[in-house]
């Protein structure tokens, strides 16, 4: 494998679509980038039978056998700590050991975020590493971050969120000087619960970020912020109602449109328009949600992930590399790597 490659490792096993969706969406990103080298991890056997069926580089795509497979509802901790031969453990160690410099998955969230902090571990200076997903506004993607990685934050782990989500976003996703908002129950400054009003004023006063101050939930999907900070449980609950309100008003609109002679001729003529619309919050184009603040990057992607979005969560962990985005954490963090006092960057 070329030192300059791209190497992404990937659980072949995980989700509800492995291996099929899986293995064809590492083909695709292979086949579109000449600087990536995909590590399956999964069943020897099992995975190289679906690789048969595709025409890719045949040196850019290898198999780390894993004969254990780490399921949904198995207690997170002790899926990765006893099945050490399972397919998501074997490609977070490849992350740990630097054989690769990401790893993508659609298996267990909760055993994913347990393997990111035991196995691949937190860059030094990071109190806590946040999951951080893209989701869909009327004006663009916005960072959600945390959204399931650490129920209970401190307000120095919320600033660093917000630093960590501004630099991904500026980096990654593009947007120019990113508006950060906090997650709070009104926009005046003294709204929120002891949490939310000790984080303000941190926040207001970091000059490496662009702090809009405190966002409410009603005007996320408008695309208020471009980054918004909360805790994960707050974050959880805010992802988990998106998602179903927009599952359930696609519902409902078709129900609408078939349910008559009318409806359906409506829906003939609108149907381009509204393919247009709903492209445009088709969460699978922003990949998965990555971890950020580890030292290596682990990006967990939805449990019934399609091959579209496999290929997209590993051109973001190409972005990530390309981008050194840990470098830039540790440069414009100034992390401290407590062991010594010292700055990283000055290390």
């Amino acid at each position: 494998m070329e030192k300059d490659m791209i190497r992404v490792a990937v659980d072949a096993m995980g989700g509800d679509n492995a291996p099929l969706e899986i293995v064809k969406g590492a083909v695709q990103a292979v086949n579109e980038n000449a600087s990536l080298h995909v590590v399956l991890t999964g069943p020897e056997e099992i995975v190289k039978g679906e690789l048969a069926k595709y025409t890719y580089p045949a040196d850019r795509i290898s198999v780390e056998n894993a004969t254990e497979i780490i399921e949904m509802a198995e207690p997170p901790v002790k899926a990765v700590t006893t099945k050490k031969d399972s397919s998501m453990v074997k490609g977070l160690r490849l992350v740990r050991s630097g054989d690769c410099d990401a790893f993508v998955t659609a298996g267990s969230t909760g055993a994913a975020l347990a393997g990111g902090q035991l196995l691949v571990g937190r860059l030094k200076g990071i109190e806590r590493s946040p999951l951080a997903p893209l989701m869909p506004t009327a004006k663009g993607p916005v960072l959600l971050i945390d959204c399931g990685a650490n129920v209970d934050a401190r307000s120095s782990q919320l600033v660093q969120f917000a630093q960590m989500g501004s630099i991904y976003m500026e980096n990654i996703v593009g947007v120019k000087n990113p508006r950060v908002a906090l997650y709070s129950v009104g926009t005046e400054e003294e709204k929120g619960n002891a949490l939310v009003k000790e984080t303000y004023p941190l926040l207001k006063e970091l000059e490496n970020i662009n702090f809009v101050g405190n966002i409410e939930s009603r005007d996320i999907p408008a695309g208020a912020a471009d980054v918004v900070v909360c805790d994960a449980f707050v974050g959880n609950a805010i992802l988990k109602m998106y998602e179903g309100v927009a599952k359930t008003l696609l519902s409902e609109i078709k129900g609408a449109m078939l349910s008559s002679t009318r409806g359906k001729i409506g829906a003939l003529l609108v149907k381009p328009s509204l393919k247009e619309v709903l492209k445009k919050y088709d969460i699978s184009i922003y990949g998965g949600a990555p971890m950020l603040g580890l030292t290596g990057l682990v990006v967990k992607t939805h449990g019934n992930a399609d091959a579209t979005a496999v290929r997209n969560s590993i051109m973001q962990c190409i972005a990530f590399r390309e981008q050194k985005i840990n470098d830039q954490f540790r440069e414009k963090m100034k992390l401290v790597d407590r062991t010594k006092g010292k700055t990283q960057a000055e290390a």
